[in-house]
């Protein structure tokens, strides 16, 4: 007893060690016994190793018997709460296969060993750089996981590459799918509510995650309903199996593909193109999809007669304009949510001078407007710019000097 209390004293490092059950069974001789790390603490340069356990194991060591040889009173020191800590994060992993601990988990035979909390408490405690190395290694050893936000995103990400290996690489997938019981429908809607957070605000999607999955579908979060990329999807794996020979025109409007209308979505795309983002007609005419004119002339005018008077381009812009700064007023700023819409009275149109109450996407037209940016003038860009929006008050000045030197040439 006296000889370990005087380990003990000399380095607590090596009994915390020890409180970790070693989980191979082979035999261990010599230096492979002794070598757990490099130097000390504060030696060698990554400063995650380190000690050296004086105890060669000539046999294999049951791991109850070890555990029990730790935690006697000899060894009762300011570490026997690291210890506890240790052994029900060893069982913990053991019965569940990961150390994603709930904050509010207590364990142990009496209840009253709160494991979350001294998890939380860990990874804090390393984000502090409080941490030393040895134990950071200890905890690596025990299955420790230091960020469960990205062991979450990394295991949804897992399942969506299988997914978009399943389904023609989209990952248009149905709020309410899922993979092996995995949620992953419910796992990229979220995603998809943090991409359209403006940046610089709170809950966005980080870059270096939205740069992993456009990798795997470029249009995973697209600026149209995800349904229509869905359909979208559907089209491009009936034409991949068709090797890219597919007459369009003649399809049957009842033809169903991957639970998908697929013939009466055609017919709507190619009666609707006008209505489609140049974006969405790129990607129709990959596949070869085209517009018919007979069908568009047709839906426009049904369109025309439902809409009633058609509004100019310019008159357009000046209701979403005047949409934008009564947001910007209200709300301090002009970073408008791609989702958000904007209820603004407008004139009616009727002879009496009534106005009625319009919803504008006020998100889409404003980025659709940013997208087009070189479309604007110079004009557009100073109204856009008074109204907070920071882009086109970068891009007025630029703007103006063409402008100015297109009409002295």
């Amino acid at each position: 007893m006296r000889i370990l209390t005087a380990i003990r004293s000399y380095d607590a490092r090596m009994l915390e060690a020890l409180a970790v059950p070693q989980r191979s069974g082979r035999r261990s001789k010599g230096r492979s016994a002794e070598a757990v790390g490099s130097a000390g603490e504060g030696g060698g340069s990554g400063g995650v190793g380190a000690f050296t356990l004086p105890v060669r194991f000539q046999g294999r060591v049951d791991e109850d018997a070890l555990a029990l040889f730790v935690s006697t009173q000899v060894f009762r020191s300011e570490s026997a709460y690291w210890r506890e800590g240790m052994e029900h994060c060893k069982k913990w992993f053991d019965e569940t296969g990961s150390l994603e601990v709930p904050y509010n988990q207590m364990v142990g035979e009496l209840g009253n060993f709160a494991l979350g909390r001294w998890v939380s408490d860990r990874r804090y405690e390393r984000v502090c750089g409080d941490m030393p190395g040895y134990r950071v290694l200890l905890l690596d050893m025990v299955g420790m996981i230091w960020s469960v936000s990205d062991a979450k995103f990394e295991t949804g990400l897992a399942w969506a590459r299988q997914w978009a290996a399943e389904h023609g690489g989209g990952l248009a997938v149905p709020a309410r799918a899922s993979i092996q019981g995995y949620p992953i429908g419910t796992w990229l809607a979220g995603l998809r509510a943090q991409a359209s957070v403006p940046d610089g605000e709170k809950g966005v999607l980080e870059p270096e995650r939205r740069a992993v999955l456009e990798a795997i579908d470029p249009w995973w979060c697209p600026a149209w309903p995800v349904t229509w990329q869905r359909a979208y999807t559907a089209a491009r794996m009936w034409w991949l199996e068709s090797d890219g020979r597919v007459d369009w025109p003649a399809l049957p409007a009842g033809t169903v593909f991957e639970g998908e209308q697929l013939g009466r979505w055609i017919v709507a795309q190619r009666a609707g193109w006008s209505s489609l983002a140049e974006e969405q007609q790129e990607l129709l005419a990959t596949l070869g999809i085209e517009q018919d004119p007979e069908l568009a002339a047709a839906a426009a005018a049904a369109r025309a007669a439902k809409a009633g008077p058609r509004i100019s381009q310019a008159d357009r812009f000046a209701q979403h304009l005047e949409a934008l700064q009564r947001f910007a007023v209200r709300e301090g700023h002009a970073r408008v949510p791609r989702q958000h819409k904007e209820l603004l009275e407008v004139p009616s149109g009727a002879e009496d001078g009534a106005v009625e109450t319009v919803l504008l996407s006020l998100g889409s037209w404003l980025n659709n407007q940013k997208s087009r940016r070189a479309g604007l003038t110079f004009e557009q860009l100073r109204l856009l710019g008074r109204a907070g929006v920071d882009w086109a008050a970068e891009l007025a000045p630029l703007r103006r000097e063409s402008e100015e030197a297109a009409v002295q040439v």
